[in-house]
């Protein structure tokens, strides 16, 4: 017999399982010794009482009856013996998760990356945090992995009707990520642990019959008579296959432009801009948790927030507890921030975008753009912050979150997680006035809802601007291939269909499976 129950225990007990034993046979009112088997089904923590913090546990309660592991989803892989083949653009969770789904399904994956493998572009990352030095195919955004792989691993999302997370979550586990991610509420692998994981999913695919391919970027599509037969790789080389998937991220400004002047039909989104806000991570525990001195037995705190501010969203993005500041930009003169977090979240500082949402009617100077009209908006707002030192660093214009508010420009920063490091400037002189007016009320409003998030030691930091894609690649809601172009299946974040590790790596399970179903259509 499986019983499902929940329980409430303190921290320091979270990872006693006898403790849990005991206590569940309390609750069942059963023997401790006919319990066989614990099974954690998701694990959360309650701390709206600040002197009584509880882990809340779900767990399934095998009595008299053995576990038994489930099959692991790698031994269902046959290698592909069928002839056909799917391009692949993009190596991010879309793209190759797409590829083992495809080798589920017997169909080979062909993946072409721009950017080089998860090893080689430490050396790349390493370039932009101490040089300046921006290789547009190989950063923060682009590369193996895709973005999430160096900016923090966060797993957590909603997108529960979409496909199968359980699914996702497993792979990832059997591909070297722990085992906790399983039941977690809020997983995370980390940027120092999912590069490996990344690894072993690239060794998978290869180890089936799929090919990856480094370095090659996709400079053309070829199209005849509104059906996709390829690619053109690096400005010379043509490659066909039966399907193309698009998996570029949101970050991939020279794919959308091409299609944008090849006519293929795509439509501009709402994304969102703003800043990293920057707190000292023992400040947010102590509001989080109530503890001047967080407790051994908690994880370092994090939050979310949102509010509205004259009709548009304000909200925390990315939110990094015990992390770092990092710079993404993807091409040399633009400056574009994000968050990450190594696995144990043992920094000092805790970081997250704090942005408003950008709407078409927002757009009113850049609608001669077309479907690019929020693309251009956002390259110019990157370049204004990197302009605006004119040094040519990747050193970030900052203010001090109180400065902020009163319009003052700051004397001095705290000090900082971003390793190119920051100045002092007014934020309000360099990002447009409907972004900083909505911040200044969004960030009053959350200082409200945080007693004392508001507070002198915090630094904002320019500027937080790849959210989300700013442009859309229409598909069939049924079919998913593109509305106009047959046998191209736009997938991902930069399809503007996902918003995350997971969720990306669920469209591209999706898409993949729709394209199987075409093969039998």
């Amino acid at each position: 017999m499986i019983k499902e129950i929940e329980l409430k225990i303190s921290p320091e007990y979270s990872l006693n399982n006898e403790y849990i034993k005991a206590l569940a046979a309390n609750k069942l009112k059963i023997k401790e010794s006919s319990i066989r088997h614990i099974e954690k089904l998701k694990e959360s923590i309650d701390a709206r009482k600040k002197h009584d913090i509880k882990f809340v546990l779900r767990i399934n309660i095998y009595i008299n009856q053995d576990y038994k592991e489930t099959e692991t989803i790698i031994s269902t892989y046959k290698k592909i013996d069928s002839d056909k083949k799917i391009i692949i653009v993009g190596a991010g969770p879309a793209g190759y998760f797409a590829a083992l789904e495809l080798i589920e399904l017997g169909i080979k994956p062909i993946v072409f990356e721009r950017g080089k493998d998860v090893q080689a572009r430490r050396i790349d990352l390493r370039q932009i945090q101490q040089y300046a030095n921006v290789n547009p195919h190989s950063n923060y955004c682009f590369g193996e992995g895709g973005a999430g792989t160096y900016s923090d691993g966060k797993l957590y999302t909603r997108s529960n009707k979409r496909g199968d997370i359980k699914k996702i979550l497993k792979i990832l586990v059997e591909h070297g990520a722990k085992p906790e991610i399983l039941y977690e509420a809020h997983p995370h692998i980390g940027s120092n642990k999912l590069p490996v994981v990344v690894k072993n999913i690239r060794e998978t695919i290869l180890k089936y019959g799929g090919e990856i391919h480094f370095d090659s970027f996709v400079t053309d599509l070829i199209i005849e008579n509104d059906l996709i037969k390829g690619v053109v790789i690096n400005n010379q080389d043509k490659h066909f296959s039966d399907a193309v998937i698009l998996a570029t991220g949101h970050s991939a400004r020279d794919i959308f432009e091409l299609l944008y002047n090849k006519k293929i039909y795509i439509e501009a989104k709402p994304f969102a801009i703003g800043v990293r806000i920057e707190h000292k991570q023992n400040l947010i525990d102590e509001l989080q948790y109530g503890q001047k001195e967080r407790s051994d037995y908690l994880p370092a705190s994090s939050y979310s927030l949102v509010t509205q501010a004259e009709g548009r969203g304000v909200f925390s993005f990315c939110m990094c507890p015990g992390g770092f500041i990092v710079p993404s930009s993807t091409a040399p003169e633009e400056i574009v921030l994000n968050g990450m977090s190594l696995s144990k979240r043992d920094s000092k500082y805790a970081n997250s975008g704090i942005v408003v949402a950008i709407e078409n009617e927002d757009l009113k100077d850049y609608q001669s753009y077309g479907a690019l009209a929020g693309l251009m908006y956002q390259k110019d707002i990157e370049k204004a912050v990197f302009n605006y030192s004119g040094d040519g660093s990747q050193k970030a214009p900052a203010q001090k979150m109180t400065d902020f508010l009163n319009d003052k420009i700051s004397d001095n920063l705290g000090d900082t997680s971003y390793i190119p490091g920051i100045y002092s400037a007014p934020l309000n002189k360099i990002l447009p006035d409907n972004i900083t007016s909505r911040l200044k009320i969004g960030l009053k409003i959350f200082s409200e809802t945080m007693k004392g998030y508001l507070t002198d030691d915090a630094n904002l930091i320019a500027v937080e601007s790849r959210t989300s894609s700013p442009v859309k690649i229409p598909r069939d809601s049924a079919k998913l291939n593109h509305v106009e172009i047959k046998n191209l299946y736009p997938c991902g974040e930069g399809a503007g269909f996902a918003g995350g590790i997971v969720s990306a790596a669920i469209d591209g399970q999706n898409v993949a499976k729709a394209v199987h179903s075409s093969y039998n259509s």
